[in-house]
């Protein structure tokens, strides 16, 4: 897949990873390359982002393999975000659809 395709959607993808629950770093980034090609270290960056902006918060629980694992919560903020993400993805999709295959509305 086109990176540039990926680079405009990823955001949205790890929303709705976060959406089914509260993850780690490793976990979102395993989920999304088992169907996205990514390269190493492409979702904490996306993550710190995330963050900062105030899309989902933070927090430290104990690991049985190891020290305490940083997990990532979607906040209230993350998830208007994420239906108007979505709603944005469908629409533009939808679109490039129509186009693709020379259909009018």
């Amino acid at each position: 897949m086109n990176n540039q395709f990926k680079k405009g959607v990823l955001d949205l993808c790890v929303l709705t990873i976060l959406s089914k629950g509260d993850s780690y770093g490793y976990d979102v980034a395993d989920t999304l390359s088992q169907k996205i090609q990514l390269s190493d270290g492409t979702v904490y960056p996306i993550l710190r982002k995330l963050a900062s902006d105030g899309y989902v918060s933070t927090y430290l629980k104990e690991s049985q393999n190891g020290p305490p694992r940083k997990y990532y919560h979607l906040t209230d903020e993350g998830k208007k975000l994420l239906v108007e993400e979505k709603n944005d993805w469908d629409t533009f999709t939808k679109a490039v659809k129509e186009i693709l295959e020379g259909i009018e509305e």
